[in-house]
């Protein structure tokens, strides 16, 4: 069980690494463009990017019962934050 629950904190945290990535650079063209909105909706996600990264370390200590509640949440956090991200980016390129 142990193994499955590595691969699962590696995945999730390759996902919120990536996420985190676009986020910076995201805030990086927000600030070079001015652009309020997004500037601030990118803040948000980074708090929500921080409550997942505790989350995950919640995860590492769960019990089996927990931790199958805990991987449920963090996957719909994760999707969240991924499609939250995808949006903005779209709306930096736009602009």
């Amino acid at each position: 069980m142990n193994v499955i629950k590595k691969a699962f904190r590696d995945r999730i945290g390759s996902q919120i690494d990536l996420a985190h990535a676009k986020l910076e650079t995201l805030r990086a063209r927000a600030e070079a463009a001015s652009a309020r909105a997004a500037l601030a909706a990118i803040v948000a996600l980074l708090s929500e990017k921080s409550a997942i990264d505790r989350k995950v370390d919640e995860l590492r200590e769960s019990s089996h019962t927990t931790y199958q509640q805990l991987r449920a949440e963090l996957e719909s956090r994760v999707a969240q934050l991924e499609a939250s991200v995808q949006a903005i980016e779209s709306k930096v390129k736009a602009a």
